[in-house]
């Protein structure tokens, strides 16, 4: 969806409709927009090389040279990517906007690999080819500090502390979970990653300035306003979007300009919906996987700031939005992909394209951070950081134990004892007769017996 992740999702008349998938109507009709236009974009393609081969000077400048023809090949691929690669879970606004962000995802990671495989100095200075402002160390922003929220010393402006935190990144928070509402469907989810990442800031605040920050900045503008907040926003749409009917019909087929207008509008909307059922305690393997999807995410927030601190970016640097916004794009079909791929594995027999790039990007940036700074991710933790941790750990293994493991175990012993008993009372009801007499149920040893008493 052009928000970067509002879900929408079809089935593509594949597999049995779950229980949790709304019924969509559609006319079928099949316009100009949404036909294949694979010749129409090579014939594009081909007048613009010519153009360049044929009427245009070429640069004696090295440099720009270079930087033309990278552009100039990444656009061909993408191209090729928007007409020819895969469709996923997605449709609206339309299939091509998810195929640009797949092969944009791909780019991406080209790059991340690029930059891997250079020297420390090496790709920090190549940074200046994407921007000459680059390639300069800069100093981290410490928020934390005076943490008066009445500040009785400043007469002039006693809040001043809270003024001087309010920057471009509160909004940034709120819209920013709004969207990782959309994508995870869950607020359980939403919540848990939203404390654990203001527990990973006050564990690593040793290491990036960044993370330091007052304890009302953590909980209570962060946690409570901002991530709260936008979390409440997105379940309130998640409702909405479970609730509305989905009924489609051909923009040329409907009588009225108003109701052009509101289809037109609802273009941008999903064009199914599936409400997500995460259910992480009903399995091991659920379980894990949620575990392993709040792991990466968390993942990819603090790739947020230790790239940009390794890297030498600003956090105001159009990179780092151009970041957020492509992860805010593929998020939302990667997080539908895994879904698929836990909860119908019959159909989704292996993990979705773009979940396995996300998967890839994140573990390739986390790579960069340790070969570019492995000096500041070594740096010891506190004591009691350590301590909190280890218990956190063992307090997480001790339930996963006890409820795939011991409590299974114990459920399982106590219908077994359930079942003999019930079999005991049964053979000792059938075993014993009206008068006294024992009869039994074998039927040779209980015609003898018949016998012998006439």
């Amino acid at each position: 969806q052009p928000n970067g992740g509002a879900p929408g999702a079809e089935r593509d008349g594949a597999g049995p409709r779950r229980s949790t998938e709304s019924e969509v109507y559609d006319d079928g009709t099949n316009t100009f927009f949404w036909r294949a236009h694979t010749l129409t974009v090579l014939f594009i393609l081909t007048c613009a090389l010519g153009y360049v081969t044929l009427l245009e000077e070429t640069p004696q400048d090295t440099a720009y040279n270079t930087k033309r023809g990278i552009v100039a090949s990444i656009l061909v691929f993408l191209c090729f990517g928007v007409t020819q690669a895969k469709d996923g879970p997605f449709s609206r606004p339309h299939p091509a906007y998810w195929r640009f962000w797949l092969c944009v995802s791909v780019v991406y990671e080209l790059f991340l690999i690029f930059i891997l495989f250079q020297t420390v100095q090496d790709g920090r200075q190549f940074m200046k080819y994407i921007d000459p402002h680059l390639g300069v160390p800069l100093p981290e922003r410490d928020y934390g500090g005076n943490c008066l929220i009445y500040d009785p010393g400043n007469e002039t402006d006693p809040f001043h502390n809270i003024w001087d935190k309010l920057d471009g990144f509160v909004p940034a928070h709120f819209f920013g979970w709004y969207l990782k509402t959309l994508m995870i469907r869950d607020w359980w989810m939403c919540m848990i990653i939203s404390v654990m990442f203001e527990f990973l800031e006050y564990s690593l605040e040793h290491q990036l300035p960044n993370f330091s920050e007052c304890w009302w900045d953590h909980w209570i503008m962060d946690v409570i306003l901002c991530n709260g907040l936008g979390i409440y926003c997105g379940m309130k749409t998640l409702s909405w979007l479970s609730l509305k009917t989905y009924k489609w019909q051909g923009l040329w087929n409907i009588p009225t300009y108003k109701g052009k207008m509101k289809r037109i509008v609802f273009q941008f909307t999903p064009y199914s919906w599936v409400k997500f059922e995460w259910k992480p305690a009903s399995s091991l393997r659920r379980w894990l996987a949620v575990c392993g999807i709040i792991f990466v995410f968390l993942l990819a927030e603090l790739n947020t700031f230790y790239l940009k601190f390794v890297l030498w970016m600003p956090p105001e640097h159009y990179l780092v939005l151009l970041r957020l916004v492509f992860f805010v794009n593929v998020g939302g079909v990667a997080m539908r992909e895994i879904y698929d791929f836990m909860d119908d594995p019959k159909f989704h027999k292996k993990l979705g394209q773009q979940a396995w790039l996300v998967a890839a990007i994140t573990a390739t940036e986390f790579l960069i951070v340790v070969k570019y700074d492995p000096y500041t991710l070594t740096l010891s933790l506190p004591f009691y950081i350590t301590q909190c941790w280890i218990l956190g750990i063992i307090l997480v293994l001790t339930w996963t134990a006890w409820r795939f493991f011991i409590r299974d175990i114990t459920l399982r012993y106590k219908e077994i004892r359930r079942q003999k008993q019930e079999h005991r009372h049964e053979k000792d009801k059938c075993l014993s007769n009206g008068d006294g007499h024992s009869a039994l149920l074998d039927e040779p040893n209980g015609n003898k017996l018949r016998e012998r008493k006439l």
